[in-house]
């Protein structure tokens, strides 16, 4: 099985290596960057989700990859249900964590407060160099704006509607941390009742950031979903 591994906002693709490691038995594993994300080129695209998406399938064809199971933490996931919705023959199974499903105008307002670089480098110094070394090529700085643009015209015009995922049959594994500060139960359980054919997973003792998930319990409920038929 092919499996790409999708990252989240102001992430790349380095952040989910550790995580992809306990696939490679059987499976064929990809690591990709968003467009102007960790080592991908600079590009003055228009962040979005259709971008994101279409990196997705820019890779899928040029690896001749006709298709594939994703793994999509946060953001990730979102352009994982995305491909689902309007490009279903590409995609198999779906697993996402983390991911924030409900977009409005006062959501996106609250988490683009969190991308100010200068309340960054201020406040978490050691994670403004962890965000400079992780956009060395692109400047993080630019990719923390363009994302900040791109959550406030998902407030918006939320590009999933809660109507849309009623005709998304893809099996799909939905996971959240139960200390997570960002994504909400009630808009995961939403979205876990609305998709025909999912399954919830709430992961103890786990906050949003990938880095401070058990990648080997998650990876251990991740890999018996896969396995399922």
């Amino acid at each position: 099985m092919d499996i790409l591994f999708l990252h989240g906002a102001i992430g790349a693709a380095a952040q989910l290596a550790p995580l992809s490691q306990y696939f490679t038995e059987g499976n064929t594993i990809h690591l990709i960057d968003f467009t102007a994300h960790g080592n991908r080129p600079a590009s003055n695209a228009q962040f979005s989700i259709g971008l994101f998406a279409n990196d997705v399938l820019a890779y899928l064809d040029s690896h001749n990859i006709r298709k594939a199971a994703i793994f999509g933490y946060s953001m990730g996931g979102y352009v994982a249900i995305y491909l689902a919705k309007h490009h279903p023959d590409r995609i198999e199974k779906i697993i996402t964590l983390a991911t924030k499903y409900s977009w409005d105008e006062a959501t996106a307002a609250k988490e683009t407060q969190m991308l100010n670089p200068e309340k960054i480098t201020q406040k978490l110094p050691a994670f403004a160099e962890t965000l400079e070394q992780r956009h060395a090529s692109n400047g993080w700085k630019t990719v923390l704006a363009r994302t900040a643009a791109m959550m406030l015209e998902m407030g918006a015009d939320d590009p999933l509607k809660q109507e849309d995922y009623a005709t998304i049959n893809h099996p799909t594994l939905i996971m959240l941390g139960d200390r997570d500060k960002m994504v909400t139960l009630e808009e995961t359980v939403a979205v876990y009742k609305a998709l025909p054919n999912a399954q919830l997973c709430i992961l103890p003792k786990t906050a949003h950031p990938i880095e401070q998930a058990n990648v080997a319990q998650l990876a251990s409920i991740a890999l018996e979903f896969l396995g399922r038929e």
